[in-house]
């Protein structure tokens, strides 16, 4: 298993709103830069888009601030390692949908934290989502 390394370090803070004003900022610099829905080009899946609405859904429906702020932390970084990392990940068919798959990814912090980041990729259409970010 290859592990990509980050130039970026985890948001900082000690409360639910600091990292969260961070990480929201952070996704606003991407939003700036499209019209439509929000995306980063990946360069292991040669430059094609990765759309990042679905990990904001993710992350809200968790009840839990502890759990959010967990994920959010790692924003930036899975960001990075989404626009950069060549390493292949380990792919597996949904359990749940067969027409999906998930691909993840893992990657260490500057600091060495690991965490995993999640991609579904639809077979039919071919689009690929950012699903969650969370700490190995």
């Amino acid at each position: 298993m290859n592990v990509y390394k980050t130039r970026e370090n985890t948001f900082t803070g000690t409360d639910f709103k600091e990292i969260h004003e961070k990480a929201v900022s952070a996704y606003k610099a991407i939003c700036k830069r499209s019209r439509r829905r929000p995306y980063v080009r990946s360069r292991y899946f040669q430059k094609s888009k990765i759309f990042l609405g679905p990990f904001w859904q993710h992350v809200y429906e968790k009840k839990n601030y502890g759990d959010q702020m967990r994920r959010m932390k790692y924003f930036s970084c899975a960001i990075e390692l989404i626009q950069n990392s060549h390493f292949n990940p380990t792919t597996k068919e949904n359990p749940n949908k067969n027409s999906e798959l998930l691909h993840r990814f893992y990657g260490c912090t500057k600091k060495s934290e690991h965490f995993i980041v999640q991609i579904k990729e639809d077979k039919s259409s071919g689009e690929k989502f950012l699903i969650s970010i969370f700490p190995a």
